[in-house]
């Protein structure tokens, strides 16, 4: 058959009416069995798969959830991209999946494209703070992870998880830390570079004092390498004993720059990340880390765009500290760093 073979085509191969068919496409439990049999195998035989636009015009929504993330080369939107893929499926619904790459325009433009797809609704994991369209009412609409417009947010609670790295270090004796920032119009990097700065600030107050820096970058490899090799080319008593950064794509390039200044990890240098993307236990050594509970993340972003009505509230989910290779007590002056 040199055509698409249609609804009409598959009945008269089943010998039932057009309305059997529909009624067996849409799932009705009161087909009999010998019918849907039939149908089944009309379908089979002729190749005709159902025409889910057509399906959106009668019912005005269809059963795919359209994902924006910013860049799907980072792999902890990768991860949080198969996470909702999982989540949707586990709810009977496909995933169309688009990537912004940190552009504004781009996000918006996927937006519409996804609206006149007729999508059963959209979550976006924004490319910046601000970024968001007047669209209430159109489909609902979930943020993810960061902030889109005034959309409803699920993330991580990022200012407590970042509070346990600066615990960790700090019960680790480190005195002298570095803390590589995240983007500053993302409200993930605001909040982590909060939580943790309002702790060390606190043992300020209540233990010893910390000497803590802050640079910033992007969330990518390539900063966290710049960064740390700047950090790392000073004289040893001037270098910070620890570098907490914001994201695990940072840390690893921190870890890179040690490695290629001959500074000893964890025993000269602790290095701790953010996200426990799949590389942070694959990398020498292995890096201490906060799990964001990516699945719990996109199992409730998708349940709140599924409700009826959607959810309309923001909901923080904790982070946990993932000790590992890579962060140890702080090195006295006085070590020499022979190895034992």
């Amino acid at each position: 058959m040199s055509k698409m073979p249609t609804i009409k085509d598959v009945a008269e191969y089943a010998g039932v009416s057009v309305g059997t068919v529909s009624r067996v496409l849409s799932g009705e439990a009161a087909v009999k069995p010998v019918l849907r049999e039939k149908v089944s195998a009309a379908i089979s035989a002729l190749g005709y798969r159902p025409n889910v636009t057509a399906r959106a015009l009668r019912t005005s929504k269809t059963d795919v959830i359209g994902l924006v993330v910013p860049d799907i080369t980072n792999p902890f939107f990768a991860q949080l991209a198969a996470s909702v893929e999982r989540a949707a499926l586990e709810c009977g619904h496909s995933l169309m999946l688009a990537s912004s790459h940190d552009d504004r325009e781009a996000e918006q433009s996927h937006v519409f494209a996804f609206l006149d797809r007729s999508v059963r609704g959209i979550i976006v994991v924004a490319s910046s703070d601000g970024s968001g369209l007047p669209l209430e009412g159109a489909v609902p609409i979930i943020s993810l992870d960061r902030r889109f417009g005034t959309f409803p947010l699920v993330s991580t609670n990022h200012a407590q998880a970042a509070a346990l790295i600066a615990d960790h270090l700090y019960g680790l004796g480190h005195r002298h830390i570095a803390y590589i920032a995240g983007p500053s119009d993302t409200e993930a990097g605001r909040m982590r570079k909060e939580g943790f700065v309002s702790r060390i600030d606190l043992f300020g107050k209540t233990g010893e004092a910390v000497e803590l820096e802050i640079a910033y970058g992007k969330f990518d490899y390539e900063s966290g390498e710049k960064v740390a090799r700047n950090l790392l080319s000073r004289p040893p008593q001037d270098r910070p004993t620890a570098i907490a950064a914001a994201s695990d794509q940072q840390a690893i390039g921190a870890l890179r720059a040690a490695r290629d200044l001959k500074i000893d990890v964890p025993r000269k240098l602790s290095v701790t990340g953010f996200d426990d993307i799949s590389l942070a236990n694959l990398v020498v050594p292995r890096l201490t880390t906060i799990r964001q509970p990516a699945d719990t993340l996109a199992r409730r972003a998708v349940s709140l765009l599924l409700e009826e009505p959607p959810g309309t509230g923001d909901e923080m989910i904790d982070g946990s500290l993932i000790v590992r290779g890579s962060s140890g007590p702080c090195a006295q002056p006085k070590v020499t760093g022979h190895k034992n």
